[in-house]
């Protein structure tokens, strides 16, 4: 009995506080929707695959592609992934490409993903502009054929796609974004009508003071219209 009091209770302070919480879920969407819509910057990514392959050097006694030199192919896959961020192409690729960028914003902006079990190296790009995102992207492959073919011996470094310019921004996403501050408005707002019913300690109906003043209603004044 308790319980199902108590429940009711929550229920009623929800409903008597219900403007408050559509108020607040409300204002948080609106404000999400206008960041999200109005002041932040759309950004692009677009991505390029590059196939890398074994040392010029290494020696295969069956003169065929075998499982160990796959794994091997594919342990050295990491270290090209770390070439590739490296600022010994980033300093080219910013030379080349007339960029008035550092190297660490330049890292920022590149991103290196390893397919799993396979010799692919995926290098994607995220730029405000969708035509300098795909400039990055290509020319950092390019650089890093060139890099990779010096500093570790390789010869069959081959580009499988080259990056596409996009007009489709990954961020922001207006939708997801105003769902969340949907969410967290709602969730704000129950939690600011619990606190403000905590701290309401006014008597307001009979029920309230029979429970925390422990006397016994006798009688009620009724409200009576001022225009009668």
């Amino acid at each position: 009995m308790e319980e199902e009091i108590s429940l009711r209770e929550y229920f009623f302070v929800l409903i008597k506080r219900l403007w408050l919480i559509l108020l607040l879920t409300v204002m948080c969407i609106g404000a999400s929707g206008i960041i999200s819509f109005y002041v932040l910057k759309p950004e692009y990514q677009t991505f390029t695959t590059l196939m890398v392959g074994r040392p010029k050097d290494y020696q295969n006694t069956n003169q065929q592609l075998d499982y160990n030199e796959i794994m091997v192919n594919q342990q050295l896959v990491t270290t090209y992934g770390e070439l590739v961020k490296s600022r010994v192409v980033a300093d080219d690729v910013i030379r080349d490409l007339k960029l008035d960028i550092p190297f660490d914003e330049f890292k920022d902006k590149v991103n290196v993903n390893l397919v799993k079990d396979t010799e692919i190296i995926k290098i994607e790009v995220t730029d405000g502009d969708s035509e300098l995102a795909a400039a990055i992207a290509n020319k950092t492959a390019e650089v890093f054929m060139d890099k990779v073919k010096d500093i570790m011996n390789i010869e069959n470094v081959q580009i499988i796609d080259r990056a596409q310019v996009t007009d489709k921004p990954v961020k922001p996403r207006p939708f997801l974004n105003m769902a969340i501050a949907g969410v967290l408005g709602l969730m704000a707002g129950i939690f600011l009508a619990f606190i403000l019913e905590y701290f309401d300690n006014t008597i307001k109906t009979q029920e309230d003071v029979q429970k925390y003043l422990g006397l016994s209603v006798i009688g009620t004044i009724p409200k009576f219209d001022e225009n009668n």
